[in-house]
């Protein structure tokens, strides 16, 4: 099948033919076996490649065996490449690392357990993104053994990515309840989640100063505020290598105490609210001009 154009008047002029060569004399020759410009375009494309070799069946007699979901996981997965997160976790494709992502997907597609998780393979397009389809709760916690591993090159990443000298490092600590008997951070303390006498773990979360994270660690649940600032602090200083960092927390976090051994280890500043009796004093000082408010 052949299409010519011809140029006329500022006009183009197709034409759809079918044509055959031979040889004649020793010389290649077309010959014209008809014109088809007079069917519709899309007949047209089909004629084309049904010459060409491709094959077609009746509509009719196609059937949807299966549809699974994949809008969601697509938004995801794109996200996840746009942050680079498989170089982030390591540079080298794994099984471990293929799991841990998908792992990733399924918490912001929707959180699950992950026995739950597992079990759900299925439900969607995530395990075949990711190629994780036959990964067993066995394997899925192997992989978060490994992702344990690689928490503080991970961590390294992010700060180069995210923090600089003299950055701003916000931190807080929060809590959740725990129903298991089994682990050894799981202690009673101030429940963040009403569940008073209940067992918790403590976590307690750095991130720059537009809230994306770069560290992150549990602690016993019966860890105050106060107590783990200074020590994830100096943790965060020293293996980031930041020289100076500005640290933000509630007045729950940095009390007078702690801003005292704050000003002992050096290289850190501080941003916190004040008390009612330290505003009353800057009040009755003068310092406060209550015509700005």
């Amino acid at each position: 099948m052949a299409t010519t154009r011809r140029h006329y008047k500022g006009k183009v002029y197709e034409a759809h033919l079918l044509r055959r060569s031979y040889r004649e004399n020793g010389k290649v020759k077309n010959q014209t076996l008809g014109n088809i410009s007079h069917l519709p375009p899309d007949l047209i494309e089909i004629i084309r490649r049904r010459l060409a070799g491709e094959k077609f069946v009746p509509g009719q007699d196609l059937q949807i065996r299966r549809s699974l979901p994949h809008g969601h996981v697509l938004a995801v997965t794109q996200t996840m490449r746009q942050l680079g997160m498989a170089e982030l976790l390591d540079h080298t494709r794994s099984w471990q690392r293929d799991v841990a992502l998908a792992l990733i997907c399924a918490r912001v597609v929707e959180p699950r357990s992950k026995l739950a998780t597992t079990r759900s393979w299925g439900e969607s397009t995530l395990s075949s993104m990711f190629a994780v389809e036959d990964a067993t709760v066995e394997e899925v916690y192997s992989a978060l053994d490994w992702l344990l591993e690689r928490q503080p090159a991970i961590e390294r990443k992010l700060a180069r990515r995210h923090l600089g000298d003299g950055g701003m490092v916000l931190y807080d600590l929060s809590s959740s309840y725990m129903e298991g008997r089994h682990c050894p951070l799981a202690k009673i303390g101030y429940s963040r989640d009403r569940k008073k006498g209940t067992l918790q773990v403590e976590y307690g979360l750095a991130t720059d100063q537009d809230g994306r994270p770069v560290a992150v660690e549990v602690v016993p649940g019966n860890t105050g505020d106060p107590d783990t600032v200074a020590a994830q602090v100096e943790r965060i200083k020293k293996r980031f290598h930041l020289k100076r960092a500005i640290l933000v927390g509630d007045r729950g976090m940095l009390t007078q105490a702690r801003i005292e051994e704050l000003r002992q280890v050096g290289g850190i500043e501080w941003i916190s609210a004040l008390r009612s009796p330290q505003i009353r004093a800057l009040l009755d000082s003068g310092a406060i001009q209550m015509g700005l408010f």
